[in-house]
This record gives structure tokens, C-alpha cells and sequence, in this order.
């Protein structure tokens, strides 16, 4: 295991995928480099890349970080029980893009790699990641293109990993009290370490670099296109299903929270204007109806005929 590698590896995936929206938007991310003192809860370091109010991107975040505890929370053990309470270190990326123009859609990506350290045992490491796509409003082109470019970065490992990956982001990625998913998902994965370390390491990788690839082409073909009060109004509502999914469901949110970690960081990937309407739905057939109708279900979006 050398964790130094995988250090080096997130904090250049980090800088370049900032640097790609930097160069899309014009407009420059905040640094916040933080480091935890002597004696509080959790050890390490990370850095914070934000912009907030932009004209690309209305709040954007991408989070590099790296800890030591002494003990796994809850929601890291949950399908690893006999892992309760052995010490542990983390490192990853993590990144969710909100932007203002309704047509872009929001994304999210993560890739990590977690080593639970038992006393007396060997070393217990696996690695987890993948990428997801939540569009207001639905572009087949563009669900088309970024399932590809999930099944060709994971096509070098194997032709199973992209089915499985997408089935299991699918699952995951799914609002159980609104029975609906997120948005139309993309991959995930977690606790894998198939092949061993290295071979796990660099399925992490090609899973990382294979983002700034799968959407800023939806970025640059989206973000001028005309939109209104109406379309701006439907953003702002969907975004409340974000929220709800990553308050109640995701494990990232739960284990930074449970874990005693930095709150801000965390709570980076929340949108910045929401709202919630009681038993709303949209008229039939208008675009906001077809999100839900051709969008808000499960399809093989890399194996559907078109561009």
C-alpha cells in the first residue's frame, strides 16, 4: 500500500479538473487549504476548491482531502461489521458542479481510497469512486455521451465493470420516499479491490480521468442556451431531490458527518437556491414532464443507437 501515490495522484486530478472549469467559465475558484490540530478527532489535511456566484457555474465545489481516525464510524463498517471500531485513513476527491443556466446539468464525482488498520492484522484497503449526471432538462446526446465515456474509461478492466458499476449507481443514487431516482445516474462503486492494490488503483484512475472528458463536452454544447423565469423555477425545485438524497441516503455526506469532519467541506456539495413545493407535479407534455417520463427511469444509455 503506498498512500503517497495515491496523495499525488488526487491532488493533480483535483488541480486539473479545476483548471478545466477555470478556463470554461472565466472566472477563478477559491483555495482553502485546512489542517486538523493536535488532538481533534480527526488528523490530516485537505484543500477546499469553491467558486460560489459565478457565471457558469452558480456553486461549485471540488475537495480534496486526506484524515486518520482511530476509529471507523458507522457508515464505513456497515457492510464491513468485523471492521468496527479499527483505526483508519482516508483520501479522496470529491466533487459536485451546480451550475446556473438550467440546461447544464448538476454533476457529481468521486473517487477515494479507504485502508482500515486492526490492530495485530494486515491492512484491510479497497477504493471507491464513480460519477453521476442530474439534469433538469433532458438531452439524449448528452446521456448518451457521458455513459460512453463511463463504459470506455472502466472497458481496459473488464466488460462486466461498466454494467455492474452502472446497475449498482442506479441503486444507489435512488430516492426510496419519492420512489425515483436522482437523476440518470452513471457508475459507482465502493469497497473494491479486485486484482489487488494496484490493479484497483488504477481502475480509481481511469474512473477520475475520465470526467473533465465526460462533461465539460455537455458543459460547452449547454451553458448559452436562452432560458426563462420558468425553466430557472424548475432547476431550483429539482434541486431540492439533491438536498433530500444526500441529507438522508449518501454515505460521503453521513461518514464526513459521523466521522467528525469539516462541516463547510461536507456540506460543499449542497445547491445554493432550492425550493419545495407540496404535491407538485408537471403538466403532461411539457419538457419538465419529460424529465420524468424518459429521463427519471433506468435505460442503457451507452448502447442506445445516436450521437
Amino acid at each position: 500500500m503506498n498512500t503517497n501515490d495515491v496523495r499525488v495522484y488526487l491532488l493533480g486530478l483535483q488541480d486539473r479538473i479545476i483548471g478545466a472549469m477555470e478556463a470554461e467559465g472565466g472566472e477563478a475558484f477559491q483555495t482553502d487549504g485546512w489542517a486538523r490540530a493536535p488532538g481533534e478527532r480527526l488528523q490530516g489535511d485537505g484543500q477546499s476548491r469553491l467558486i460560489e456566484g459565478g457565471r457558469l457555474l452558480e456553486r461549485g465545489g471540488c475537495n480534496f482531502s486526506h484524515v486518520k481516525g482511530q476509529a471507523m464510524p458507522p457508515s464505513a463498517t456497515q457492510h464491513r461489521p468485523e471492521l468496527a471500531g479499527a483505526p483508519f485513513e482516508a483520501l479522496g476527491v470529491s466533487l459536485v458542479f451546480h451550475p446556473r443556466n438550467p440546461y447544464v446539468p448538476t454533476v457529481h464525482m468521486n473517487v477515494r481510497m479507504f485502508a482500515a488498520l486492526p490492530v495485530g492484522r494486515e491492512p484491510v484497503v479497497w477504493f471507491g469512486g464513480g460519477m453521476d449526471l442530474t439534469p433538469y432538462y433532458g438531452f439524449e446526446e448528452d446521456a448518451r455521451h457521458f455513459h460512453r465515456a463511463n463504459r470506455d474509461a472502466l472497458a481496459p478492466f473488464g466488460s462486466d465493470l461498466y454494467p455492474r458499476f452502472k446497475q449498482w449507481c442506479d441503486e444507489y443514487f435512488f430516492l426510496k420516499h419519492r420512489n425515483e431516482p436522482r437523476g440518470i445516474g452513471g457508475v459507482f462503486f465502493d469497497d473494491f479491490s479486485e486484482g489487488g492494490f494496484e490493479r484497483s488503483f488504477a481502475t480509481m484512475r481511469s474512473v477520475g480521468d475520465a470526467f473533465i472528458g465526460a462533461y465539460l463536452p455537455i458543459v460547452q454544447r449547454r451553458k448559452d442556451l436562452p432560458y426563462g423565469e420558468r425553466e430557472r423555477d424548475f432547476q431550483t425545485y429539482r434541486r431540492g431531490r439533491y438536498v433530500e438524497f444526500n441529507l438522508v441516503f449518501d454515505r460521503g455526506t453521513l461518514f464526513g458527518l459521523q466521522s467528525g469532519g469539516r462541516t463547510e467541506s461536507i456540506l460543499m456539495s449542497m445547491p445554493p437556491v432550492v425550493t419545495w413545493r407540496y404535491s407538485w407535479a408537471p403538466e403532461a407534455g411539457t419538457p419538465e414532464a419529460q424529465l420524468y417520463s424518459d429521463f427519471l427511469r433506468p435505460r442503457d444509455w451507452a448502447a442506445e443507437a445516436g450521437g
